[in-house]
């Protein structure tokens, strides 16, 4: 199957605000994309909008290959024990979980409520479910958030993995991720700082 992300001339306005304008990208697999800039510039706003769950002001978002997200949000039910919650989604994936959850230390974590579970604990969850997608086009908003430094080295590598077996990742990120040749695009560069007239 053919794998492919791209953007031609994306612009996205939050109220009366501009956030970035004329923003074309083009990604083919094996290739990774670290989104930088400042709070408010819009990186979220563009990892949704690649998902397809937000619609550019202009522009337009092409997509070949399925679409997997991780964000702020872990889409895990907090009242039921993380085995459950990661279960629910590996039904849906028709995926095997057992792999990803003892790789990312969560095998031991299986009981506990998910609403017990720390900030990283939850990141390292919604990374399993990741895993258990298959997707080719991986979109991550802020993945290093609330990780310990050995659970970041784990994620680089679980991303360079991925890259290497020919999917693509965009990550957007306040902090850096090292990742062997991973471009790198300053979402700043496209804001153009004006209210919308």
């Amino acid at each position: 199957m053919q794998v492919r992300l791209s953007a031609n001339d994306l612009a996205c306005r939050r109220g009366d605000r501009l956030l970035f304008a004329g923003l074309s990208l083009e990604l083919v697999p094996g290739m990774a994309l670290h989104l930088t800039g400042p709070n408010g510039v819009g990186k979220s706003s563009l990892i949704r909008i690649l998902a397809g769950l937000a619609r550019p002001w202009a522009g337009e978002v092409a997509r070949e290959g399925a679409v997997a997200l991780v964000d702020e949000r872990a889409a895990l039910d907090p009242d039921w024990p993380l085995g459950r919650a990661l279960g629910f989604w590996a039904g849906i994936d028709g995926a095997d979980l057992a792999g990803p959850t003892e790789r990312l230390g969560l095998a031991g974590l299986l009981e506990v409520p998910v609403r017990y579970l720390s900030t990283g604990q939850k990141k390292r969850a919604a990374l399993a479910r990741l895993l258990g997608q298959q997707a080719p086009i991986w979109l991550l908003d802020e993945p290093l958030n609330g990780l310990d430094s050995a659970a970041v080295a784990m994620v680089e590598a679980i991303t360079a993995e991925h890259c290497a077996a020919g999917g693509i990742a965009v990550v957007a990120s306040h902090q850096a991720f090292a990742l062997p040749g991973m471009a790198r695009l300053d979402l700043a560069r496209f804001s153009p700082g004006m209210a919308l007239q």
